[in-house]
Parts: structure tokens; sequence; C-alpha cells
């Protein structure tokens, strides 16, 4: 089994992804100072790729709000599963809650609709 990440831990880190890069356009804006329409289509991005972010959280915090708690066999933690199938938050190991895919290695494939 390959190492997957869970799928509410996947869209966390896209979200802190989007608060960096949004930090980062803007600061690239502080240092075009002589240039005031191209600090400010900057600024504006940077200031829109941090909203962008926030908006991120509050999607992925009340999807996980409805996640299915389950607790893990392997580690015996609970963790949430979103979908049929995802991956343990603490262990990796992989969870399903379809029968038809119990026992089966986990696949990247799983996490997509149908």
């Amino acid at each position: 089994m390959g190492k997957y990440p869970n799928k509410i831990n996947k869209i966390r880190t896209f979200a802190l992804s989007l608060v960096f890069l949004g930090i980062f356009i803007m600061y690239i804006g502080i240092f075009l100072k002589k240039h005031p329409y191209l600090m400010l289509i900057l600024m504006i991005l940077g200031f829109l790729s941090v909203i962008a972010s926030a908006v991120v959280y509050i999607w992925i915090g009340m999807l996980s709000v409805k996640a299915v708690q389950v607790i893990c066999p392997s580690c015996g933690k609970v963790t949430k599963i979103l979908g049929k199938a995802d991956i343990c938050m603490h262990c990796n190991e992989a969870l399903t809650l379809d029968k038809s895919l119990e026992g089966k290695d986990f696949e990247e494939a799983f996490h997509r609709k149908q």
C-alpha cells in the first residue's frame, strides 16, 4: 500500500498553501513600489488568494462535520471518513464503508466518484 493523504488533510494542506501563496504574491508587490498599478494588482491577487483559503477552510470544516467517525482497527484512534473509502488520519491505514472494497489495496481512484 502506498502512502495516500487523508481527504480532509489534503484539502487543508491546499488551503494552507493558498495562504502562503497569497502572502508571497503580496510580498513581491511590496518590491514594485515604482509601479503602483502592478503593485496594486499583486496586492489584490494575494488578498484574493488568502480569502479563497478562508473559503476552502470553511468548506472543509462543514464537510468535516458531516464526515463519518470511525475507530481505526489498526491504531485504535478515532478518524473521519469522507466518501466510501479513505485513509486513517493517524496511521494511514486504508478504511472503507463499502463492503465491496474490503480487503482490496487502497487506490487513489477510490477518491473519485464513479
